[in-house]
């Protein structure tokens, strides 16, 4: 009987690779199944050989536990099917040339990196790079051992607009810093004592930093990249697509809200997040206080036939941001013939990449890799 209950839970659980994640904590486990696939598999697979102990329902938990491997394996699945033709639609859909050497020559997705544990975190240091009356800003910075001036990502954290620091998610810093970029993780003044536009005033004053102290960095200014996360993707969309900064070549767009007015009026469910709290204490009020403030916040509304190269990365599991923002950024980059990419990852949720070595996290990371051999002159 306990065999049978463990399988059914584990059975529920793997529902979170076709479902959306009703509730925040289910959200968090939709993470971990769509990710860490193998150690759930590899959890049944122990309870299914239990079968051979004396006890009552032991083909119903057979049955449900082969259900469970399947929806398990299907991100997997999905990864080396993708994997298995993404060179060829990113040079298909993405109009810029890209080099055949490099990250290209690697593999998208491998079953064996699935069993890895995460790369090293790189070394960095950490920088002030703007001081206002009532605060003060830093950023890490993760120097590749490439020598000569290098192109440069800048990394702009998620956390709704509210929370979280330079340090999130540090491992892609460490691949990109490897591959001979220069990485940049800023950190930038949070909801609700600071408001839009005062995160897009720091990206700016960090891209002043870089250039005034580029030889210092080794940053060659005339290849930036900007790369955020949620609601950092917003904030990394606006400034690369209005910011007038010489460098700036392109964005990636992990799962970020690119059409803020849409967005408000397609919440997220309050059993995952007020995302309209959250909207309203980032841009100082509710769309009918301020609406202005949501269109001027919204990138969606700046695309043009000269915004950057743009990458977009979102799953189409997500609760937290809806799927159709991007739909509807790609739509608007379609129309204006701005170079772009979008991977979908059909059984990812929010935060997917918080494992590099999942079937997202591995996709993601060489599109963005290639993305970034592609942009760089």
């Amino acid at each position: 009987m306990l065999r049978l209950i463990i399988i059914i839970i584990l059975l529920l659980a793997s529902l979170l690779t076709v479902f959306k994640a009703p509730t925040y904590h289910l959200w968090l486990l939709a993470v971990l199944v769509g990710e860490y696939g193998l150690l759930f598999i590899g959890i049944i697979i122990v309870a299914l050989l239990a079968a051979f102990l004396p006890g009552r329902y032991v083909w119903q938990g057979t049955v449900l536990g082969l259900l469970a491997i399947a929806l398990y394996s299907y991100p997997i699945i999905s990864a080396y099917l993708i994997g298995e033709k993404l060179n060829d639609d990113i040079s298909k859909n993405f109009s810029l040339s890209i080099h055949t050497q490099g990250q290209a020559a690697l593999k998208p997705f491998s079953f064996a990196k699935l069993l890895q544990l995460y790369p090293k975190q790189a070394n960095y240091k950490t920088f002030t790079y703007a001081t206002y009356t009532d605060t003060a800003l830093t950023l890490d910075y993760y120097p590749t051992v490439v020598i000569g001036k290098r192109p440069c990502v800048m990394v702009i954290h998620g956390g709704s607009w509210s929370s979280g620091d330079s340090k999130q998610l540090p491992e892609l810093n460490a691949v990109l810093s490897q591959a001979g970029y220069q990485v940049i993780s800023i950190n930038y003044r949070l909801s609700p004592k600071w408001q839009s536009p005062a995160p897009l005033q720091d990206v700016a004053a960090a891209l002043s930093y870089l250039h005034q102290n580029a030889d210092e960095l080794r940053i060659d200014t005339g290849n930036i990249i900007l790369l955020g996360r949620s609601a950092g993707a917003q904030i990394a969309l606006l400034a690369a697509y209005t910011l007038k900064q010489q460098g700036i070549k392109g964005v990636i767009d992990f799962y970020g809200p690119a059409d803020m007015v849409w967005g408000y009026s397609l919440p997220a469910s309050k059993l995952v997040m007020d995302s309209r709290r959250v909207m309203a204490n980032y841009l100082g009020g509710y769309y009918d206080q301020v609406p202005q403030q949501y269109a001027e916040s919204s990138p969606i509304e700046f695309a043009n036939r000269k915004t950057v190269p743009t990458l977009i990365i979102h799953g189409a599991n997500d609760v937290l941001v809806a799927y159709g923002h991007s739909e509807r950024l790609s739509r608007k980059l379609i129309q204006n013939q701005v170079p772009f990419y979008w991977l979908k990852l059909p059984w990812a949720t929010h935060g997917f990449d918080y494992h590099l070595n999942g079937p997202g996290g591995q996709l993601s990371t060489y599109t963005v890799l290639r993305f970034l051999e592609s942009v760089v002159r």
